[in-house]
């Protein structure tokens, strides 16, 4: 069973799902999860499926999409703000402890991607999350200063930001909204030296395959210095000691955060790597979400 639920993020009304368990009854308490979608993302994407999954196990699971983005309200459209975006799963945990079924000690957060990266970063200052799952996790401060965990110089970073001021000044005086894509927009720019990651996301995002209406691939390009000001890892080693999962496929580009965060856990952890997998298969691809979700469902059992 699905519901369509809102709640708000400050003056922010957010659109959400909330999935319910098979046989689910009002009068009984249930773990519930909070699930956060990748960039570019929303809630009827893969975070929709891994709900609609574990869900069938007993957990009641809300997942959404995040403010600016999506359903959801907000302005300027397309922001990329992870301070926002952890802000909404707190949010998300407000509105789950507000139903008489959850039992409030059991919550849980997970994410997809850069959904699982903000699961990282939420779990570390949430305490009501008991524990916390990552698959194909990727923190979003992490990864736009680097390429796929190789640094980027200071100098490439400053170049980067001095371009991003250009179109925010231009939008202050009334000029044009500029996007950057999150996956390339069209087969043509594809070419053999894409990554597989970027690749395979148009496959998701631009074809049948995952493409949904309100998930554009692209975010507003001032997003950028947001990104670059924010870290998922800097207080893992001291604040994050819930139990942590990190699930990854062997032959994933993101591969790298996942073992980055896992060093630098002194929690609870297990890092699960699925034999054969890239990161965008552990959306959808049936072989390999039939082991995360497994994995996930007993994962959270111990909440």
């Amino acid at each position: 069973m699905v519901k369509t639920v809102s709640f708000v993020n400050k003056a922010v009304e957010i659109s959400g799902h909330l999935h319910l368990p098979d046989n689910f009854r009002e009068d009984e308490k249930y773990p519930a999860l909070v699930g956060i979608h990748p960039a570019g993302g929303v809630k009827e994407q893969t975070i929709g499926l891994y709900a609609r999954r574990l869900a069938a196990h007993g957990f009641v699971v809300v997942v959404y999409d995040s403010s600016y983005q999506g359903a959801s309200g907000g302005e300027p459209r397309l922001l990329e703000d992870p301070a926002t975006r952890v802000e909404d799963a707190r949010c998300a945990a407000d509105f789950l402890t507000t139903l008489p079924y959850v039992d409030t000690e059991r919550m849980g957060v997970f994410g997809v991607c850069a959904g699982g990266g903000y699961a990282l970063a939420v779990a570390q200052t949430e305490r009501r999350f008991k524990a916390v799952a990552g698959v194909s996790a990727t923190p979003m401060g992490e990864a736009a200063r680097s390429m796929f965990g190789q640094a980027i110089s200071a100098g490439e970073l400053i170049q980067t930001l001095e371009a991003t001021a250009m179109p925010r000044t231009a939008q202050a005086r009334g000029g044009e909204v500029v996007y950057a894509p999150f996956v390339p927009e069209r087969q043509e720019d594809i070419n053999e030296n894409t990554p597989t990651m970027l690749r395979e996301g148009y496959d998701y995002y631009r074809t049948p395959r995952g493409q949904h209406p309100n998930s554009k691939g692209r975010f507003l390009l001032t997003s950028l210095d947001k990104m670059f000001a924010f870290s998922t890892f800097n207080l893992i080693p001291t604040l994050l000691t819930q139990p942590m999962l990190l699930i990854v496929g062997s032959n994933a580009d993101t591969k790298i955060f996942s073992e980055q965060a896992y060093a630098l856990s002194n929690g609870p952890k297990e890092l699960f790597v699925i034999d054969g997998a890239t990161h965008i298969a552990l959306y959808d691809v049936p072989e390999y979400v039939d082991q995360v979700v497994p994995k996930l469902a007993s994962f959270f059992s111990n909440l």
